[in-house]
């Protein structure tokens, strides 16, 4: 058992770093900006059937990857829209266009519910294939550099005037406005970059497993919120740096899908993985507020 475990953790370890981006689009809507933006299960799978519709076009993967993002933007920047404009909570604007994307995926990919794209066929940025290679087809370091550059980029957005004005609007609102803040455009500017980099990471994850599927951002919210909560549980105490928090996020993922499969090598059944999922979010959201209580600190979930 554990040398298999051994053999799955390249694995583990880049599957990782793939939700660890997109769990850091989640990290700016669900810690930044403290909206609760369920588009993510829909625009994840835009973000791959536009880049494999795209590569199987014939179009270079970077620019197929680029206009992934571009459509993950739209996407965010209508449940914006919803929520700003229409004055539809956030969770439900999140909800419809996540319903309607069901659809427009569908229509994306031709009808189909898989479209597949093959290392062999196309020119992919990375594949699952070389996973344990020792060369540079190893997704590994494209990974490691796409997190690197998402997270330097955010970093530096962040710092700017406009990043400043983001930070408070999900800091305080109504303080954010009577300092002459524009909140609702904040807002919207924010879902629309969320789920960019959730429709980047979508797009990744397409061409690592090597397909497209209309159903391969169900559950992804839960992912990427697992991810923030351990990356938080773990180093939240150590880093205080933003940049470090959000390198933590992906740090979060990668244990996940570690522990994931510890577990599966211990023989649990792969139809429990959601349950799973559930589980490991629950527990780490608990341990917080459990610790809290008994040092004798105040609080409840919101506060831990």
């Amino acid at each position: 058992m554990i040398v298999s475990l051994l053999n799955a953790m390249p694995g583990a370890v880049a599957q990782g770093l793939v939700w660890g981006l997109m769990a850091i689009g989640v990290y700016l809507t669900f810690r930044v900006l403290d909206v609760a933006d369920l588009t993510v299960d829909g625009s994840l799978a835009t973000g791959g059937a536009v880049c494999v519709m795209l590569i199987r076009g014939g179009v270079n993967p970077w620019l197929a990857l680029l206009c992934a993002a571009l459509c993950g933007a739209v996407a965010g920047f209508i449940t914006g829209e919803l929520h700003t404009r229409c004055g539809i909570p956030a969770i439900l604007a999140g909800i419809l266009t996540q319903l309607s994307l069901y659809s427009v995926n569908l229509r994306i990919m031709g009808g189909k519910a898989n479209q597949a794209v093959g290392v062999d066929k196309y020119p992919l940025l990375l594949s699952q294939r070389f996973v344990r290679t020792l060369n540079l087809t190893n997704p590994l370091p494209l990974l490691l550099l796409f997190t690197a550059v998402l997270v330097l980029f955010l970093y530096w957005l962040c710092g700017t005037e406009w990043g400043c004005g983001f930070r408070a609007t999900g800091a305080n609102a109504h303080m954010a406005r009577a300092q002459g803040i524009h909140t609702g455009r904040n807002t919207v500017i924010g879902l629309a970059l969320s789920n960019a980099i959730v429709a980047m990471a979508g797009g990744l994850l397409a061409q690592y497993q090597g397909s497209a599927d209309v159903n391969m951002g169900r559950g992804a919210i839960v992912i990427g919120l697992a991810s923030v909560i351990i990356g938080e549980s773990v180093l939240g105490k150590v880093v205080r740096n933003y940049a470090l928090r959000l390198c933590s996020v992906s740090v979060g993922a990668v244990i996940y899908y570690i522990v994931l499969q510890v577990v599966l090598q211990l023989g649990l059944n792969t139809n429990d993985l959601k349950l799973l999922s559930a589980i490991i979010v629950a527990l780490f959201l608990a341990v917080p507020y459990w610790r809290a209580h008994r040092t004798g600190k105040k609080g409840g979930p919101r506060h831990a």
